[in-house]
């Protein structure tokens, strides 16, 4: 299947200018002939999840975001070894819907180590049944020392983006064929 994939991406980072910002930009710049990134950048907005109340207007946008994306991307840096609290808080609200529900979706986690909030994050994608989430997941420990304001340039995670972005997208294609 051809056409722009329209790819829903969350930075886990609420830093304006943070690295798991500009590693979105650069893989938006790197696949911008096929994915149409579409920045979420109101987590936030949404309140604190509570499973009695779903009729807060930010929760349903954000859930219509995704509804309405092929995919999703969250770029996320690991806070006190875990996952940042407003990144689980939006996910949480997304779990009696169904959001992440075989949904294509791809986690990058860019820290200083990551390995704990990686592996926290990618037990609840598990969890919540994202696409081949075991196939679209990337750990870059020391981004700061990988990229350079939007470009990457540590030839190794290049390599490791463009294999993952490649799976993704097949993922994407596989998902939309169907």
């Amino acid at each position: 299947m051809t056409g722009r994939k329209k790819v829903l991406a969350i930075s886990g980072s609420t830093r304006k200018n943070s690295s798991n910002q500009q590693l979105i930009n650069a893989v938006a710049k790197l696949f911008g002939d096929d994915l149409e990134i579409i920045f979420f950048d109101g987590l936030a907005a949404l309140p604190h999840f509570d499973p009695d109340e779903n009729d807060h207007v930010a929760v349903k946008n954000f859930r219509q975001k995704i509804d309405d994306a092929d995919g999703v991307l969250i770029c996320t840096p690991e806070y006190a070894h875990g996952v940042p609290g407003s990144l689980k808080n939006a996910i949480d609200w997304t779990i009696s819907t169904n959001q992440f529900y075989h949904k294509p979706t791809v986690l990058i986690t860019a820290s200083t180590d990551g390995r704990f909030g990686h592996n926290a994050l990618l037990e609840t994608l598990k969890v919540i049944e994202a696409k081949n989430i075991l196939e679209l997941n990337l750990l870059i420990q020391f981004v700061r020392t990988k990229i350079d304001g939007e470009k990457i340039i540590d030839k190794k995670t290049l390599d490791e983006i463009r294999l993952l972005m490649q799976k993704f997208i097949a993922t994407i294609n596989e998902v939309r064929s169907v």
